[in-house]
């Protein structure tokens, strides 16, 4: 797959990206000068983000890709990686913000890429906690462009995220036996189930697709594999949330 768009079209799509976020605002899809027209477009939309905005990669979110053709993978910018008592969102209809219950694995040891890739083994020393997480979202097209889109204009978009509340740490025992975990978010109950039924399968995954694009993982990102229970609406207040068997917290969402 051979990317269409030259860099100046990826720094204007960016731009546009960047200003969405920041105004959390919900846009039509991108011009056709700049609007992706595969993967490889995409990922490359994705960079020119992360070089535009001026931070570093605070956290990837990634899944096994369950078809072929949408590849799971997005970048989650400095400053939008969350832990404590109050997490800042952006809210998706007033009083109200998106969440997704995922757990996170935080690298412990930088991964380099390399051409050999990564061993189940090496991937595991390299993680250095692991925690119950929230994975933040934020819609940044409209709604009357959803028909439109194809899955390189969310794909460009970073899939919606917004960034990672990172919550208590449990064990790797635990985080490596959570196919299926009953979830809890104040009084509304979920039997959560992992898409890759697994949630440490999508980190060998993602390492390697990493790896062998060139792109070193680093020490301290956090790094999301799928949520249990889709996208959940919660209102922008203090939030109760347990994982059964994992333990519980409590945050207070607050409007950015």
């Amino acid at each position: 797959m051979t990317q269409t768009l030259s860099k100046e079209a990826c720094l204007k799509a960016a731009q546009e990206l960047l200003a969405r976020r920041s105004a959390n605002h919900r846009g039509d899809r991108l011009p056709e000068d700049c609007r992706p027209a595969n993967l490889e477009d995409a990922l490359a939309i994705q960079a020119a983000t992360v070089e535009a905005s001026g931070k570093k990669i605070a956290g990837w979110k990634c899944l096994v890709p369950l078809n072929p053709e949408q590849i799971i993978v997005g970048p989650v910018l400095e400053g939008t990686v969350q832990q404590g008592a109050e997490c800042l969102v952006k809210c998706t209809e007033p009083g109200k913000t998106l969440i997704e219950p995922e757990i996170a694995f935080v690298l412990g040891a930088d991964l380099p890429a390399r051409e050999s890739g990564y061993t189940e083994a090496e991937v595991d020393n390299a993680i250095g906690s692991y925690h119950m997480a929230l994975e933040l979202l934020q819609r940044r097209y409209a709604a009357s462009a959803n028909d439109e889109l194809i899955f390189a204009d969310r794909q460009a978009d970073c899939l919606l995220n917004e960034g990672i509340f990172v919550g208590p740490e449990i064990t790797k025992a635990q985080a490596y036996d959570a196919a299926e975990i009953k979830l809890s978010i104040d009084e509304n109950n979920y039997d959560g189930k992992h898409p890759n039924l697994s949630a440490q399968a999508p980190i060998y995954w993602f390492v390697n697709f990493m790896s062998e694009r060139g792109i070193n993982l680093e020490k301290g990102q956090a790094i999301i594999t799928g949520s249990y229970a889709g996208a959940i609406e919660v209102p922008v207040k203090t939030t109760d949330i347990a994982y059964e068997g994992f333990g519980q917290y409590q945050v207070t969402f607050k409007e950015a």
